[in-house]
C-alpha cells in the first residue's frame, strides 16, 4: 500500500519488533517548496473525489492524523484547530487520515456538528495522498495497517510553506494549532 515500507526502521532484536515499528521510521520526505501531490482525496461519499492541489491555489492549512476517532485525534488535535481563534485566517483548512470516506464524514459531524469551523474532512482509503508525501508509517500493531503520521502541513500558492511533522509519528506537539496558527 505504501512505498515508503521500503523505509521500515531495522531493529535490533532486544528493542522488539512492535515498539520498533510504532515509533522508529524514517524522517518526513516532505519539505518545503515541495508541491502538493496531484492525488484524489474523497469527501463524504466514494464518488466525491477532491484534489488538493487544484483546491489549494491561494493559503490553506492540511492537518494529517494516523487515525479518525483515536483519543489524541479527536480530544486535542483536531479541536484545537477547530476552536482556534486564528484558524479564520488560515485560508482552506482539510483534515486528511487513511479512513475510508464513511468515517471521515462521521468524525467531522461528531467533532463539529454545525461546520461552523469551515474545516473539511477528507478520506485517504488507499493511502495514496499520504505516500505521495512520504508520511505514512507501519502501524499494525495499533491500527491495523499503515497511516499517516501526524502533521500539519501550511500551504501557500500550491506549495508546503512549513512542516510541521510529529517525530515520533503520532505525539501531538508540534503539529497542534497554537504553534501552526500562531
Amino acid at each position: 500500500m505504501f512505498a515508503t515500507r521500503r523505509f521500515a526502521a531495522t531493529v535490533p532484536a532486544k528493542l522488539g519488533a512492535q515498539s520498533a515499528l510504532f515509533h522508529m521510521t524514517r524522517p518526513a520526505f516532505v519539505k518545503v517548496g515541495d508541491a502538493i501531490p496531484n492525488v484524489d482525496l474523497v469527501e463524504d461519499s466514494p464518488g466525491n473525489k477532491v484534489n488538493l492541489s487544484k483546491e489549494l491555489k491561494g493559503k490553506g492549512v492540511i492537518i494529517g492524523v494516523p487515525a479518525a476517532f483515536s483519543p489524541a485525534c479527536s480530544s486535542t488535535h483536531v479541536p484545537g484547530y477547530i476552536s482556534h481563534p486564528n484558524l479564520k485566517n488560515a485560508g482552506n483548512v482539510f483534515v486528511v487520515s487513511v479512513n475510508d470516506a464513511f468515517v471521515m464524514k462521521a468524525w467531522g459531524a461528531s467533532l463539529d456538528p454545525t461546520g461552523k469551523s469551515g474545516i473539511r474532512f477528507l478520506a485517504d482509503p488507499a493511502g495514496t495522498f499520504t505516500d505521495a508525501l512520504e508520511l505514512g508509517f507501519d502501524s499494525t500493531t495499533i491500527f491495523g495497517n499503515q497511516r499517516s503520521k501526524r502533521y500539519a502541513l501550511v500551504i501557500e500558492d500550491g506549495k508546503v510553506k512549513e512542516a510541521h511533522v510529529e517525530p515520533d509519528n503520532t505525539g501531538v506537539n508540534v503539529s497542534v494549532a497554537e504553534k501552526v496558527l500562531a
